[in-house]
This record gives C-alpha cells, sequence and structure tokens, in this order.
C-alpha cells in the first residue's frame, strides 16, 4: 500500500451552477467552493490550468488569431481560388476531413480544427495550439504541468486527451489499483459536447453526471484500498450559458465598406469579435458599423481586458474585443454557421459560467478562480515529494 496517491480530475464544462442543482458529488466530496472562470475558452482554461498563467502570458486566448507573418496556412490560403464549389468546402465533414490533412501535412500534435474560418482568409491567420499542451515542453520554456511532475522525481500519469471519458477514468482506477503512481491528472472532454447540445434537456445531463459520479465512487474505493490517503480534487473551467438569442457582427462589418486584410482584420469568436485596425479611420468606422449592437455586448476596455487576464501590449489578441452579452451568440462566426443551445466565454460574472472545484479533503482558501489550480497542484505535488525524500 501506498503513502499517499493524488488525483486531480478535470471535467470541462462542469459549472458551479450544475454542481448546486444536482449535488453532484455532494457525499464523496463535500468540500466545494464556486470558481472564477479563466475568460475565454477551454484553449484559454486549460494552458492556465497546465501552466498557472494567464492567456496574457501564455499566449491562448482563442484558436486563430490574426498574424500574417507566422501563419502556417499561407498555402493554404493560396489555394483557395481553386477550392470550389465554396459551398462543398464549407461542409462540416469535408472541414472534418480537411483539418486531419491539414494537421498531418504541418505535423500539429495539439488540438486542431479548421471550424469555418474563411479559406480566403486563412492565410492571414496564426494558431495557437500548433503543440500537445499535456506533453513535456508542450508549452515551450514557459514550462508545464508535465514539466513539473517530471522534475519532481514523482511517478505519474497525465491522460491522453484523445481518448474517451470512459477509458481515460478506466486507466486511472487501473494505475492506482496498480500503485503504479504518485500523481494523477485525469481529463475527461465529453460533459462539454453533451452540453452544448444539450444544456436544456436536464435528463440527459444527468445521466452523464450520474455515470462520472458511478466512476469516481469507484476510483475512490479503490484508492482508500491502496493508499492510506488518497486525495481526490474534481476541478473544471467554466460552466455553459443557454442560448439567449444571436448576432450577425460580420454582416454588419461588411457592409461598412472596410476591406478585410487592407482597412482591418477580424475574427468572429462565438461570442467575442476580435478586431485589429489596420488604417486610420477603420476603428471609428467599425464602431459605428457595431453600434446597434450596443444592447447585444460592449467593446472591452483596456482595464477589463487587465482584470482578465488578457491585455497584451503587443494586441496578438486584436486591438479591440466586442464581447456579447451572456447567452448572445456571434452568428456565423469562425466557428460555426449555427447556434448551439449552449454556450461559454462569457463575462466571467455571469453565473452559468462560473467552474467548480470538488474534493474529499479541505481546499485553501486561496483557490478562488481557474488559475489557481495549478498553485495547488503544485503543492500538493510539492508535498508528495518532500515526503518521498
Amino acid at each position: 500500500m501506498k503513502d499517499a496517491i493524488e488525483v486531480f480530475l478535470f471535467i470541462d464544462a462542469l459549472g458551479w451552477e450544475l454542481v448546486q442543482s444536482t449535488g453532484f458529488l455532494s457525499r464523496e466530496l463535500p468540500e466545494r467552493r464556486c470558481i472564477r472562470m479563466q475568460f475565454g475558452y477551454s484553449c484559454s482554461a486549460i494552458p492556465t490550468i497546465l501552466s498557472g498563467r494567464t492567456p496574457a502570458e501564455h499566449g491562448h486566448l482563442c484558436l486563430f488569431c490574426y498574424d500574417p507573418p507566422h501563419s502556417p496556412f499561407r498555402l493554404l490560403g493560396a489555394l483557395h481560388p481553386l477550392l470550389r464549389p465554396r459551398s462543398f468546402w464549407e461542409r462540416g465533414r469535408v472541414r472534418n476531413v480537411l483539418s486531419r490533412l491539414v494537421k498531418k501535412l504541418y505535423g500539429f500534435t495539439g488540438y486542431f480544427q479548421l471550424y469555418r474560418m474563411p479559406l480566403d482568409r486563412i492565410g492571414l491567420m496564426d494558431y495557437c495550439e500548433k503543440r500537445n499542451l499535456f506533453a513535456a515542453k508542450g508549452m515551450g520554456e514557459a514550462g508545464n504541468l508535465y514539466d513539473l511532475l517530471a522534475a519532481s522525481g514523482l511517478g505519474f500519469h497525465i491522460s491522453d486527451w484523445r481518448s474517451s471519458d470512459a477509458e481515460n477514468l478506466a486507466e486511472a482506477c487501473r494505475l492506482t489499483e496498480a500503485e503504479a503512481c504518485d500523481f494523477l491528472f485525469v481529463y475527461t472532454a465529453e460533459l462539454d459536447g453533451l452540453e452544448h447540445e444539450c444544456v436544456g434537456r436536464p435528463e440527459i445531463i444527468r445521466r452523464k453526471l450520474a455515470f462520472y459520479e458511478e466512476r469516481v465512487a469507484r476510483l475512490l474505493e479503490t484508492g482508500r484500498a491502496h493508499a492510506r490517503n488518497f486525495r481526490l480534487t474534481v476541478i473544471s473551467d467554466h460552466g455553459m450559458t443557454p442560448l439567449a438569442g444571436t448576432a450577425d457582427l460580420r454582416a454588419a462589418v461588411e457592409k461598412s465598406g472596410l476591406r478585410f486584410g487592407e482597412d482591418y482584420a477580424a475574427c468572429y469568436d462565438s461570442t467575442m469579435l476580435r478586431v485589429h485596425f489596420l488604417k486610420p479611420g477603420a476603428k471609428q468606422a467599425l464602431c459605428d458599423a457595431l453600434a446597434p449592437f450596443a444592447g447585444s455586448g460592449r467593446w472591452l476596455t483596456e482595464e477589463e481586458e487587465r482584470g482578465y487576464g488578457i491585455y497584451r501590449a503587443d494586441r496578438r489578441f486584436g486591438d479591440a474585443i466586442f464581447l456579447m452579452n451572456p447567452g448572445i451568440q456571434i452568428v456565423p462566426s469562425d466557428m460555426g454557421g449555427k447556434a448551439l443551445n449552449g454556450m461559454h466565454g462569457f463575462d466571467p460574472a455571469d453565473r452559468d459560467s462560473a467552474a467548480a472545484i470538488l474534493s474529499n479533503t479541505p481546499l485553501p482558501d486561496d483557490v478562488t478562480q481557474v488559475a489557481d489550480y495549478f498553485r495547488l497542484m503544485k503543492h500538493r505535488i510539492g508535498q508528495l515529494a518532500e515526503a518521498r525524500r
């Protein structure tokens, strides 16, 4: 029997409101609290969880960003005139196949998907997640959880993010039973996709939660049989906000008469528009074009960007960001042509956006936001390493 085993289980989109309304694992993991989400999406939050750094520091806010000199897609952009009819290349299945081909061609090891990024603009875009964030040096010299664990001398396991929830939870249980690891980071992502489609259907969501509850109970039972001190902590990145309406910002911008790539550049995410002003007068013209949407969203101030951890002096994320109000989705966007029943990436103050942390051991008072998870894991890893000396 091992002296101690530490498990952190990440459940994507396990929001505080969902935890509260269902009593999820309340008996097994009584230590729990609401966590302020990291502004952005999972592609922002996961690097923050794995490094303790904000998007301003690690450079991951959204998947695509306007950066022509560093775009790896210039060849694909140059081939765009040959990709006809355009409607064929906009189909979801075609985009999925093309995404797999591009990923293989460029040797990307991280999560990659073209979504609905226009192919006539792809050659002007860079992509943030080229490397596997969970692997050694996956976040470069800044370091990540893998690098920290590798230096600790502990036996550890980090789930394969490409595997299913059932596979990753079963592997965690097997490794715990074999007493093969001191620290495990278990990754599950299926709740996120389910909530995007079924956020308004609680019976479906509850079935998925029941699956997690059964697997966590099994993991706890196994852990207690193989470690004198078995600590399990569930963490999440955000919740899910039901659809409240849509806004076609792209049409309004294109009616302004400004030329993409000459006067301005823009990335249309599901909940925010990130704009670069390339010529004098573009800022005012774009502000005027979006004035009719003042009731649906707002331009972020520099103070807000700093507070959200996304302000960069180089303006890599955009010269300005127009954030939609909770529940309002940008449709069409570079992410999709239709609204989803649920979405995240709104103001962190939105009650449906809040994340959650649950544990069978007391939690430090200073764990209040997603960026704090890494510090907690680092502290627990240090405790384990010290106990082995």
